[in-house]
């Protein structure tokens, strides 16, 4: 959910800034110029690709590496005989659903 959010806000930023709102890049006298592709400055949405890139990037090897470190420690799955169990009733030592009645 916040990674196609995120993604799609970043991306959207380079098209939609404008120097309306944002007059953040000016020329050696002063002068303002296009902030994002609106403006007319489609290369902010390429320097919005490559920071998507980047946060893609260290999301998933960071998650890698916590995904690593907690099976070497806790462990990432349970037993068979605990997922034939159910996990409800393993783990937390109650039932999730009463499928008797």
């Amino acid at each position: 959910m916040h990674g196609a959010g995120g993604t799609l806000g970043a991306i959207l930023t380079g098209i939609f800034a404008t120097n309306a709102v944002n007059p953040i890049f000016k020329d050696a006298k002063g002068a303002v110029l296009p902030s994002g592709g609106v403006d007319g400055n489609w290369h902010q949405v390429l320097n919005q690709l490559v920071g998507v890139a980047i946060a893609w990037v260290l999301a998933a090897v960071g998650t890698i590496i916590l995904l690593k470190l907690i099976d070497m420690t806790l462990g990432l799955r349970v037993t068979a005989e605990q997922e034939a169990e159910g996990l409800d009733l393993n783990q937390h030592g109650e039932e999730g659903y009463d499928w008797a009645s």
